[in-house]
């Protein structure tokens, strides 16, 4: 349990203050304590103020439901930040490092899960499981220095893959002309020093003095095991951001590039000022904007991009000058 924020504002609510003494994150207190105080005041016209404080005081997870309506969007708008309102209460009071509500799992008896639809959810942090999310294996690549491998390999006679050697016993009635060695020869056949693999069971003096054998003999050559490759493996890490965005204007890029580390990125129109989750447009300004250009931003709505599905979305009423 943390600290109670000496930010605090003194005419805080004593059941605020109560529940934000369990609030497990760190800083954005002001943020914090309106989340609280949103949730405390559609508890009190529904009666589940006690259940909440209960819920929160004994980490029980046998405590009853929490609801609240449900919006349109699913969506919870707290100041002026917008979330999943168990994901952000799950985060308050037990998770401070969730990322989006795919870490979350509602526990069989809850009755108004954020997953079932209902026009209630349940924001009782203890009726959610977090579910940890995968790590991905380390990549595996060559650790062959680059100053083994030679730039330039020698380059072969045109008739080596149909010529036979000069030091070959052949029968006196055996056509030379019908002799033809495949382009690739079968694994333990011959290594690259020229000796003869130990593994196979057929010698290459019963290959040349039997041609009638050389089909039967190719095909019980056991294939020699691969030689392990020396590799190392190589941790996948998150780049510091998962997209960037560039706003214009007919050809013309206005303002710098908003790069996103947060899980999800509000855009809108509005002057608010930018930050690490919400890219706001009417702030941007450009001296050579246009009547057409300044009339079409009147009309650019919000739009959400989230890094969980890598995709848009919500897109509402939204245009793009």
């Amino acid at each position: 349990m943390s600290m109670l924020s000496s930010v605090t504002s003194p005419f805080t609510p004593p059941i605020v203050k109560r529940l934000l003494g369990w609030n497990k994150g760190e800083g954005e207190d002001k943020w914090s304590e309106k989340a609280v105080k949103s949730l405390v005041k559609k508890l009190k016209k529904t009666g589940g103020l006690d259940e909440l404080e209960k819920s929160i005081t004994t980490q029980n997870p046998k405590t009853k439901c929490i609801t609240i309506p449900r919006s349109l969007d699913g969506r919870l708008q707290v100041s002026h930040r917008k979330g999943l309102p168990h994901v952000i209460y799950c985060r308050l009071w037990r998770w401070p490092d969730l990322q989006s509500h795919h870490e979350l799992r509602a526990l069989e008896f809850c009755e108004y899960a954020f997953s079932l639809k209902r026009d209630e959810v349940c924001v009782n942090p203890y009726h959610y499981t977090r579910v940890e999310a995968p790590v991905l294996p380390p990549v595996l690549v060559p650790r062959q220095p680059q100053g083994d491998v030679p730039s330039e390999l020698p380059l072969l006679d045109s008739n080596f893959g149909s010529s036979v050697p000069e030091n070959t016993n052949l029968p006196e009635n055996f056509d030379s002309n019908s002799f033809n060695i495949p382009e690739t020869p079968p694994p333990g056949y011959m290594s690259e020093d020229g000796d003869q693999d130990q593994q196979s069971p057929v010698s290459m003096d019963s290959m040349v003095s039997s041609p009638s054998n050389w089909d039967s003999a190719t095909e019980t050559i056991p294939t020699s095991p691969s030689p392990p490759l020396d590799v190392m493996p190589v941790t996948y890490c998150e780049p510091a951001f998962w997209c960037s965005i560039s706003y214009y204007e007919l050809n013309t890029r206005v303002g710098e590039t908003f790069h996103a580390s947060q899980p999800s990125v509000t855009v809108d129109g509005y002057t608010d000022p930018s930050n690490a989750d919400r890219f706001c447009l009417g702030l941007l300004s450009n001296v050579n904007r246009s009547q057409v250009v300044e009339t079409t931003r009147c009309h650019v709505g919000m739009f959400e991009l989230s890094k969980a599905v890598g995709c848009l979305l919500l897109l509402l009423s939204c245009a793009f000058v």
